[in-house]
């Protein structure tokens, strides 16, 4: 019912030959002058109709018996088809081909978006039985409809799957009707909806709140760095410390060009984040971006006492097997990595910040898991997740919406 028409095709009124144009898709009658199989350059089904205002050539470059009779000589046809040039003038390639006295459609007909071995016939079908049977009854109250100047949702429905004759194609086409205009509004209501569902979970789950306890490490990191920061990044800061000292889990999205300075906030955030008591992991898609941020926050931090590990798949066996004991032991306060972070044998100490660099570079699984290794099962029964900050220069919608 809600699987909505890519566009529409008039099929309600017939046009004289001459009228036609390269480009259009048409809908005309006339009689068949001639119709024969030819077999060069290839096999193929040629024909020719006249009207009392000119003659179009049609052709078949695969076809049945079945069409071999339709177009018969001095068969009167209605066909329907896009016009190009041809080499003999207009024609139409594969048209559709009916008899003159088939009745026109009352409304315009729609093109569903469909798949291989899914006809428009049988798609058309099926909203019919649905449209017959279906409960329309509309979810907005009559107050939104009267504010927002909406159709009611039947009428729109109706509308827009046997749209009347005297609609403008064009409003249709382009979405301008105002039957377009209530499925958008209730397409935007429902993802609203749904963000807010899920914005309310997050609150429903608990999180280790990560508060400083005298802010030195931070600040020691302000001082030490041999620039300042930007008005944005510290704004951007301000905003990712308030949520990680909330009890829920902070699901923030740090946006900014390639070389804005993300990874300082990152820094900064990594900070407070340690200085709360917790571990930090930072995920990157690449080895190579993996090693950047390592040199970068490493020789901001380590001088400030920082324990920092460093985690990929290239790492001899040895180097490996102490990476994995600082970061269960505790003993490594940032661990920066590609996907070997996510491998089983990773286990956290007390992770309680997950950073993720091009996460849309990930496959949900990865990050899920890398987050699952900061849950933390309290004695007296609640769980607790880590905080999340997702980091990119170019994210996508799905990114957005999570």
């Amino acid at each position: 019912m809600v699987h909505l028409p890519l566009r529409y095709e008039d099929e309600t009124q017939v046009m004289s030959i001459a009228t036609v144009r390269p480009g259009q898709s048409v809908q005309v009658e006339g009689q068949v002058l001639f119709s024969e199989v030819r077999l060069r350059p290839r096999r193929q089904l040629v024909a020719l109709i006249q009207d009392d205002t000119g003659e179009l050539n049609l052709r078949w470059l695969n076809f049945y018996p079945n069409q071999q009779r339709q177009v018969a000589e001095g068969a009167a046809i209605r066909v329907r088809g896009e016009v190009r040039n041809g080499f003999n003038g207009l024609e139409i390639i594969h048209p559709r081909v009916s008899a003159v006295n088939t009745p026109l459609p009352q409304a315009l007909t729609p093109v569903y978006p469909s798949s291989e071995g899914l006809s428009q016939s049988v798609l058309r079908r099926a909203v019919d039985r649905a449209l017959a049977v279906a409960d329309l009854t509309d979810t907005l109250p009559r107050t939104v409809l009267d504010r927002y100047d909406l159709m009611e949702f039947r009428d729109a429905i109706r509308t827009l799957h046997r749209p009347p004759p005297d609609i403008r194609l064009t409003d249709l086409l382009e979405r301008d009707h105002p039957a377009w205009r209530r499925i958008k509004f209730d397409e935007l209501l429902a993802q609203q909806l749904s963000l807010a569902l899920a914005r309310a979970a997050r609150l429903r789950q608990l999180a280790r709140p990560l508060k400083p306890v005298s802010g030195g490490l931070p600040e020691a990191l302000r001082k030490a760095l041999p620039f300042a920061p930007t008005g944005a990044q510290e704004r951007a800061v301000r905003e990712i410390v308030h949520d990680l000292r909330q009890a829920f889990p902070m699901h923030r999205l740090l946006q900014g060009d390639v070389g804005s300075g993300k990874t300082l906030v990152a820094a900064m955030a990594a900070a407070h984040a340690i200085e709360g008591g917790a571990q930090v992991a930072i995920m990157a898609p690449t080895e190579i971006l993996a090693g950047q941020h390592y040199q970068k926050l490493a020789d901001w931090l380590q001088p400030l006492g920082v324990r920092v590990a460093w985690l990929t798949g290239s790492l001899g066996v040895r180097e490996r097997r102490e990476a994995f004991q600082r970061i269960e032991s505790g003993e490594a306060q940032l661990i920066v990595g590609t996907q070997a972070l996510i491998q089983e044998k990773v286990v956290f100490d007390n992770l309680g910040l997950v950073i993720l660099d091009e996460q849309h570079r990930f496959g949900v699984g990865q990050r899920l898991e890398l987050s699952r290794k900061g849950e933390h099962q309290a004695t007296d029964g609640p769980q607790y997740l880590p905080h999340q900050l997702s980091m990119s220069a170019t994210p996508i919608p799905r990114t957005l919406a999570m």
